[in-house]
């Protein structure tokens, strides 16, 4: 019998899950996912690929709560071998109250809830996912490991709004996302860049959510996510950055209701808004329609000017990373990005980028570029074992 954690990462529209070794939780011994909740739902293993265990099948209209459910059932006839000692959860948002992982209870489950409403998308789901594993398994430890946290180092002045100064001391502030991705990335840069680690980094986690994070000494000084995970890049489905007028304008002019703008912002815009095409860079890259190009220009474009807005913040740039779904997999993507950065010491060998290497920047350039995988999964496992107990 094989003690493992048994990692969960509820998503807007998606459940992924793993199952990390105590005695080894970098490299999970099972890892997969459920896509397209309520809409067109899949149940998929990626680890190990030659399993050969039979998927479940699942309804249309399976919710996040039921695939959850599913999951469990599915791990205690198919995983048997694996002795689940603790379950970790990704949770969007830890506000002010969580700096770092947490060991839950009933108490800091009810102040996860409370914060709800500042990461409708996924909140919800996550506290789901514990509360349910509470009803079927109430002495089974569970650890909840926030987004949020990693950009609890940064310095007040950039963090804060240009709001009277009393509803910063009220919670309206930047927090910043990501986090999970950011302190894995940090963690593997002495591994890729050596002493040159702690100096000057920007990091891109550019997927179907995206944001930047700006590091020294591999901790977060400044991120373009803010108080809710909707700022700063153009994302999949959400527009980021906007006009605050922009919103004024949509109530007062357009009559628009509150859960009108939700929706739009959240679900209509980005790629997909854009584009009227799909919210897949893949997708995009793929299609001969103009408005496929415009999205991704305006895509590159911004992230360009993000990453430019975040330099002061560290005073310079040492090396750019990127990261996550398209910026592991889309080299267009990353060329047209740090073309609009050569004036900043960012050159890129169109050969190491279009074939898969890891240092993706021409030798002689004073900027490194690379492309690092992330694993949002080990860093949960890692800090799930050591608050539960278990090294």
């Amino acid at each position: 019998m094989n003690d493992v954690v048994l990692t969960l990462n509820a998503g807007s529209s998606s459940l992924k899950f793993a199952l990390h070794s105590v005695d080894d939780p970098l490299v999970p011994v099972l890892r997969g996912k459920v896509t397209g909740l309520k809409r067109a739902p899949a149940f998929s293993l990626s680890v190990p690929k030659d399993a050969g265990l039979p998927l479940p099948a699942l309804d249309p209209a399976c919710t996040h709560e039921e695939a959850t459910v599913i999951l469990l059932d599915w791990l205690g006839t198919h995983a048997a071998q694996h002795a689940i000692k603790a379950v970790g959860h990704r949770v969007v948002h830890g506000g002010t109250v969580f700096d770092g992982p947490a060991r839950v209870d009933a108490a800091k489950l009810a102040q996860m809830a409370e914060l709800t409403p500042l990461a409708p998308l996924h909140q919800p789901h996550n506290l789901a996912a514990i509360g349910l594993i509470a009803e079927r398994a109430p002495s089974l430890p569970q650890v909840a490991c926030f987004d949020t946290s990693f950009h609890a180092t940064q310095p007040e002045m950039n963090r804060l709004f240009a709001l009277p100064y009393e509803m910063s001391q009220q919670g309206l502030k930047r927090y910043g996302f990501h986090g999970l991705s950011y302190a894995f990335i940090a963690s593997t840069l002495p591994e890729h860049l050596g002493a040159e680690a702690n100096g000057r980094v920007v990091v891109a986690h550019l997927g179907n959510g995206a944001s930047l994070c700006a590091m020294k000494n591999r901790q977060s000084v400044a991120t373009t996510m803010g108080f809710t995970a909707l700022d700063g890049l153009v994302m999949g489905r959400r527009s980021g950055r906007i006009d605050p007028g922009v919103i004024l304008h949509l109530v007062q002019q357009r009559g628009m209701s509150v859960p009108e703008i939700d929706a739009l912002l959240y679900q209509q815009s980005g790629l997909l808004g854009v584009s009227g095409i799909s919210n897949a860079m893949q997708d995009l890259e793929a299609s001969s329609d103009p408005r496929a190009k415009l999205a991704i220009d305006l895509f590159c474009y911004r992230a360009a000017c993000e990453i430019a807005g975040l330099i002061p913040a560290i005073g310079g740039l040492d090396a750019l990373i990127f990261t996550a779904g398209i910026g592991e997999n889309s080299a267009a993507t990353r060329q047209a990005i740090c073309d609009q950065l050569v004036w900043l010491g960012v050159e890129v060998d169109r050969y190491a980028n279009d074939n898969g290497a890891t240092v993706i920047s021409m030798p002689e350039a004073t900027c490194k570029v690379l492309v690092i995988p992330t694993n949002e999964d080990a860093v949960i496992a890692q800090s799930t074992i050591e608050m539960a107990g278990l090294v």
